[in-house]
């Protein structure tokens, strides 16, 4: 298992260090705010709709290395997908990082299993959600800035 930790931790840093989809997105129809006043993480996404599809995405902003690397493996994962399919890898990921659900227990996690730990870390959460929360706000076409208070 501490193996599985280590290659997490990989990916997580990974992803901080080096984020996918970082930066302005010219495409976009649809933005969104998300900041948790918490610990400051903010960020904005940009977000290219094609009907309910996520045909691209972005962001940009500041926060710790979770929700950093949070919003881009999010961002990474929810291109190409439907309203219906980010609300379903939303659930999945909101119950793997509260802890209701494990991430080995789902194959179909894929690199979201990186933030399986999260859930030993309450505190953590929040950032890791973030990017999350906000997409969902994003996809049902919301205005309102996205808070994790």
């Amino acid at each position: 298992m501490s193996d599985m930790r280590e290659l997490y931790q990989q990916v997580i840093l990974d992803h901080n260090k080096n984020p996918r989809n970082f930066g302005p997105l010219e495409s976009a129809n649809r933005t969104a705010e998300g900041y948790n006043p918490l610990c400051g993480d903010h960020y904005t996404f940009f977000v290219e709709m094609d009907g309910d599809l996520v045909k691209n995405i972005s962001f940009q902003g500041s926060g710790c290395a979770i929700s950093k690397a949070s919003a881009s493996v999010m961002s990474s994962i929810v291109k190409g997908k439907n309203q219906e399919e980010v609300a379903e890898l939303f659930e999945k990921f909101h119950s793997m990082v509260t802890g209701a659900a494990k991430a080995e227990d789902d194959p179909t996690l894929g690199r979201l299993a990186a933030f399986g730990g999260v859930s030993e870390h309450p505190s953590r959460i929040k950032c890791a959600t973030l990017a999350w929360h906000t997409m969902n706000s994003v996809v049902k076409g919301e205005k309102e800035v996205v808070t994790t208070e």
